[in-house]
């Protein structure tokens, strides 16, 4: 079952203020914020079970990594926006009262010259702690968070993470552990890839990697290539290049018992695309399946679009027809080297699995062996 979020969330998020049904006690809580390459994103949520009711969130597009492959570091107009909207979300934090949160940072922050600088400049307009995590844990959150779409039929799971400025991808072996405690095990690896012993059935991290290389630095890339078409193959052949140091990359793996789950806003806007859906509904995307064909049935629909046919279709949109291409472009390599008949579209990522594992380490949530 999928955490409840409020509606109105697109596969590419737009700004949004959501009404809170009723006042929770503060001390059940907790928030995860995601400051990524493109995005700003926030959670603020309850336990409930084995999973969470979120009560408020904030999502914003902010391109905090505009310009940061030509420069280095990041610009005063991208970190202005930003603060702006960092200090929506400290607005909210103080509204609900929030006692327990994590505000992370990634790989723009990782890469940028002036991340410090402007971490603390943060504090100090803000009063928010940010905090630069490192890719292995921005990977294992992402993990954590899709636990509930692993199949008991998976032996073989690939998680694919495609961010703003780096996609994280991680393979885990299921084969030794018993079927109906597969999604559990992954769960479990909240406590780190390679977890010290523990009587319960493990979930192996045969390899996991982060190419820095997302939808916004890939685009980057290849921003000067005028052919549509062209653009699109270069990405792809680029992204998979730079697989070559994943261990699983030369294995042939067979469609059964193969599984990968793909988190991001280029997964489920394909989904959206392959449904045929007039408005984005997170209930009908989150958890959907597709095969290797009928994405590359989506892609290729989006070639020949062209950028203004993308520009046009609501669910891209004007902002946004050239980020679908370079996540395409990844989604397409991956499917090149893994075909599967099971992609699992995850509306969900680092925000969720920030609420989980800090949920995890109080013991608030029920069911969940750890």
């Amino acid at each position: 079952m999928a955490p409840r979020r409020p509606k109105g969330a697109g596969a590419f998020p737009k700004p949004v203020e959501s009404p809170v049904p009723s006042t929770p006690d503060p001390a059940e809580l907790y928030a995860a914020l995601d400051l990524g390459t493109n995005s700003c994103r926030m959670l603020i949520a309850q336990p409930k079970g084995s999973q969470f009711h979120v009560v408020d969130s904030f999502s914003k597009s902010v391109q905090l990594g505009a310009g940061l492959e030509r420069s280095g570091q990041l610009s005063r107009a991208s970190m202005t926006r930003t603060i702006q909207a960092l200090r929506v979300c400290q607005q909210k934090l103080r509204r609900h009262n929030v006692r327990h949160m994590r505000l992370v940072a990634t790989e723009a922050c990782r890469r940028a010259k002036n991340a410090t600088r402007f971490i603390e400049q943060i504090q100090q307009e803000t009063g928010l702690k940010m905090e630069i995590i490192q890719p292995e844990e921005e990977a294992r959150l992402a993990v954590i968070s899709c636990a509930p779409l692993v199949s008991t039929r998976t032996e073989q799971l690939l998680v694919v993470d495609i961010g703003g400025g780096s996609t994280e991808l991680v393979w885990i072996d299921l084969t030794a552990v018993p079927r109906r405690d597969r999604p559990r095990a992954i769960m479990r690896l909240h406590a780190g890839f390679h977890a010290p012993e523990s009587p319960f059935p493990a979930a192996k991290v045969v390899d996991w990697i982060s190419v820095p290389l997302g939808v916004a630095t890939l685009r980057d890339h290849f921003r000067d290539v005028q052919d549509d078409t062209a653009r699109f193959a270069l990405m792809s052949w680029f992204f998979e290049e730079s697989l070559a140091e994943f261990a699983p990359y030369k294995d042939e793996q067979a469609r059964e018992g193969f599984q990968i789950i793909g988190t991001s806003g280029t997964v489920t806007t394909v989904a959206a695309s392959h449904l045929g859906l007039k408005r984005y509904d997170r209930t009908k995307v989150d958890g959907l399946r597709m095969t290797s064909d009928q994405i590359d049935r989506v892609i290729r629909d989006y070639l020949s679009l062209g950028p203004d046919g993308r520009r046009k279709d609501p669910r891209i949109g004007q902002d946004r027809q050239t980020l679908i291409m370079s996540g395409a472009a990844i989604l397409q390599a991956l499917l090149r080297c893994w075909p599967t008949d099971r992609l699992s579209v995850a509306d969900r990522g680092l925000r969720e699995g920030l609420l989980y594992a800090q949920m995890s380490a109080h013991g608030v949530l029920e069911d969940v062996p750890f």
